[in-house]
Parts: C-alpha cells; structure tokens; sequence
C-alpha cells in the first residue's frame, strides 16, 4: 500500500497530466487532426495528432517529474515496463468518435505500483469531466465541483443497462454469440461509447460494460476507478484482469456480474 501522502501527491500530478493532455487535444477535436491509418488490422485503425500530441505531452511532464518511472503508451511504446511505477496511457481513447466530433472519446492514464494498478482516471475534457479513483475512494472532478463516485445497485441483469463499443467489430463469432445473449437478458445496450461507459459504471448511471480484444492501456485506467466506487472488473471467467487486457467485463453489482458470467464463460479465452 502507498503511504496516504504519496498517493496523494500522486493524484495530484495525475490532475496535472489530464491538464496537459487537454491542451494538446483540444485545438484538434472538430478540426483539422492530423487523420492517419496505422495499417496494423484488416479494418481502418486511425491515428491522429491529438493522439500523438497528447501522449508526448503526459511523458515530458512524466520525465520532468518522476525520471525514475517507467511508462507504457499506445503510440509510443515502452519505456522500464517494469519499473517500481509505470504510466499506462491511452491519450485518445475512442479515436473513432474523435474524427467523427462525437463527446465520449477519453484520455485513458493509469499507475501501477509492482505491477498492479492502484491509481486511475477517465478524463474527457470537451465537456469538462475528470473521472479518477484509487483504493481510497473515486470522484468526478467537473465545473469546479467534486463529487463521490458510487455504483449502483442492479443484481438483476434483466434491469441492467449495459454496454459494448462494437459488437460485430469487436468480437469473434463466439464472444458475438455470448454478447448477444447478455444483450437479450438486459433492460438496455448501449453502443460506441468506448471507455467512457466505464465511467458511467463508475458514476452509477449504467450497470455493466463488456468487451474483447482489449490492450492494457484500455483497460487499466479503469480498474482503479471502479473498484474505488465499489464495482468490479473482471475477465469472462470472472478472474481477476491481468496486464495483458482481452476479454474484459466491468460491472457494479456482483450478483448482476454473476449473471452474465454464466453466458460469457462459455466464450472466454484459455
């Protein structure tokens, strides 16, 4: 456990990185962003500006603060992957609804302390929102207010509201399978909201989001956050989330969680 006055120092600066990511990102949504095609999947995979620009910003503030710890980033690679403290980053979280003007991409920054994520947020700042948790509770930060972070109470899948980023993109035939079965027992799905349906988990306005294929700066914001408001994040066996990303359901009420995993397990990865 982190003493309480280095976690907080550590907040802090995590506030500070979001400042900074900000700024590099918002003179590029609605506009001319810099659109590329990384070429690296069968389907289109793109990059931009804000994503390079804001990556690089959150590692100089990094380098100038804390030296000594690693980080890993989506566009720029690794860098002591297996330092005491590593960044995990994701500048533009949701690329997809960036180029097309859309409010719910994110700026994705987790910590990990000896391998394990203790430190997270979920910032979108075009509409001025700060999500970000650690063991010791979770808040949003918005309009110059703070406000706690609470799951809700769902134990029943058939009154949850659940979510996925793309069904048919997103999974294979048996995880759509599996997917399609959750989605048939809910109340309501909600897709293409990427990570920023985790932070609705978080704020207690959705119950549950599921999904595949995911890489560690995906997930590991994530995991801080809503353990800190009292959910749970899980694989489709309902173990716990390694550092790998994959198959990744996050949920706020255990018996809810519990539900879907009956129908998840049968698709979920050795």
């Amino acid at each position: 456990m982190l003493a309480p006055d280095r976690l907080a120092a550590l907040d802090s600066f995590l506030i500070d990185l979001n400042r900074a990511s900000a700024a590099a990102i918002a003179p590029l949504f609605r506009a001319d962003h810099g659109l590329e095609d990384k070429g690296t999947a069968t389907w289109f995979d793109p990059v931009t500006a804000a994503d390079k620009g804001a990556e690089a910003a959150i590692r100089q503030l990094i380098t100038e603060h804390y030296p000594e710890h690693g980080v890993i980033g989506e566009e720029y690679g690794e860098d002591r992957p297996d330092a005491e403290f590593v960044w995990v980053l994701d500048p533009v979280d949701g690329t997809r609804a960036f180029i097309a003007g859309l409010p719910v991409w994110t700026t994705l920054i987790a910590l990990r302390h000896n391998g394990r994520p203790v430190l997270g947020s979920i910032g979108q700042p075009y509409i001025g929102e700060l999500y970000i948790g650690h063991a010791g509770g979770s808040r949003l930060l918005a309009r110059g207010q703070e406000k706690a972070l609470k799951v809700r109470a769902c134990p029943k899948l058939t009154d949850a509201i659940i979510a996925t980023t793309d069904p048919e993109g997103c999974f294979t035939g048996a995880e759509l399978g599996a997917w399609t079965q959750v989605r048939a027992a809910a109340k309501l799905a909600r897709l293409g909201c990427d990570a920023y349906a985790y932070a609705m988990v978080a704020a207690g306005t959705m119950d549950m989001v599921i999904e595949a294929g995911l890489k560690s700066w995906d997930i590991e914001s994530a995991i801080p956050l809503i353990e800190g408001a009292g959910g749970i994040v899980t694989d489709w066996r309902g173990d716990p989330v390694g550092q790998h990303g994959g198959q990744i359901v996050i949920a706020g009420d255990r018996a809810c969680l519990d539900e879907a995993l009956v129908a998840l397990k049968r698709s979920a990865n050795n």
